[in-house]
């Protein structure tokens, strides 16, 4: 496989040269783990994310934002999925874009097998393409065939739009596929909407699918957890939730309580769960909405394992497609969907 530097990567540590904004606090800065991958650690020592403290004021000032974001990140693409091997092909289903993501030489054992993935950004970045990085990288390090869902986003569709869209896409594969033959799998917001997917299908009485994979989710759109305070400034890409975090939280949610349980799935009720791979790092911001679903799927007697990246913010184990840590994280998911899927 050819090891291209002209990647997300390229594009992030461009993003990280950006001037930072005004007004923004001071990062706490601590050594670079020795035990980590050269690969990451340029990205562990890396400036804070530079948009972090952005609050766009109007729908025009948001569609710059989601714009420079979603620009910079298709540059990418075209190496990534060349060095992955992978084929992109637009689609919809249920009248949803969806891109349907490839491995160009199938694995015979996974025909059968569909992953249904959700991007992240918060319910307002990564439109389109831009939100395929890492159903690009699923399909190419696990040799899956996987469906990708260009869900509707806040401002301009809050809440339930883009739950309603992720399960009006998989309503329609429930028509062709088992749902033992099915698994879930997305980071950060789309974590949470893994969750919330396997909250509501529950809810209205489908069968759940095989096996999630959620990624350092935002299972709680509120302020609460230790890690919002504790990796405050720690965590180089979120760096706060008091930046365009917090905003996006209540453009999506509108009017609904922040801790609905379709909002927030730690505090659904997860009894009935398929069996679940959860991540995150030690410096995530995240780390708390990861490890209290952790702990909340457990005590309802769910299977339910966890991997905790040393020195990671968020998701950074899909932003270098060549750090070990990145080969080791897919490679651990397709063994569970292995495992779980029929």
């Amino acid at each position: 496989m050819r090891v291209l530097k002209t990647s997300l990567l390229a594009v992030l540590l461009v993003l990280l040269a950006t001037p930072v904004y005004a007004g923004e606090t001071e990062q706490r800065r601590f050594p670079v783990p020795q035990t980590v991958s050269p690969e990451l650690r340029e990205l562990i020592g890396g400036r804070p994310f530079p948009f972090w403290n952005v609050h766009p004021q109007n729908a025009a000032e948001w569609n710059t934002f989601v714009e420079t974001i979603a620009d910079a990140v298709k540059t990418g693409l075209p190496q990534l999925q060349e060095q992955m091997q992978v084929t992109v092909t637009p689609g919809t289903v249920a009248g949803v874009p969806v891109f349907t993501v490839a491995p160009r030489i199938p694995q015979p054992e996974n025909t059968q097998r569909i992953l249904l993935h959700f991007h992240g950004g918060g319910y307002v970045l990564n439109p389109g393409e831009a939100g395929t990085p890492e159903a690009v990288l699923m399909a190419g390090f696990g040799g899956f065939t996987v469906l990708s869902v260009d869900y509707r986003m806040a401002p301009d569709f809050p809440y339930p739009a883009a739950l309603d869209d992720a399960m009006a896409v998989y309503r329609e594969l429930l028509k062709t596929v088992p749902a033992e033959n099915i698994g879930v799998f997305g980071s950060s917001t789309g974590g949470g909407m893994t969750l919330a997917l396997a909250l509501r299908a529950k809810k209205e009485g489908l069968p759940l699918p095989a096996a999630l994979a959620p990624g350092t989710p935002w299972t709680d759109l509120s302020k609460t957890g230790d890690s919002y305070y504790t990796n405050e400034g720690v965590d180089n890409m979120l760096v706060s939730y008091d930046g365009w975090l917090a905003d996006a939280a209540k453009f999506y949610a509108g009017e609904h309580d922040l801790k609905d349980p379709l909002l927030s799935p730690v505090y659904g009720d997860v009894t009935g769960f398929p069996p679940t791979l959860l991540t995150s790092g030690t410096r995530d911001l995240f780390l708390s909405n990861t490890v209290r679903m952790h702990l909340k799927l457990r005590q309802a007697g769910v299977f339910a394992d966890l991997i905790v990246f040393e020195g990671m913010s968020h998701t950074q184990y899909h932003m270098n497609p060549n750090a070990p840590e990145t080969r080791f994280h897919f490679t651990e998911l397709a063994k569970f969907f292995h495992k779980h899927l029929e």
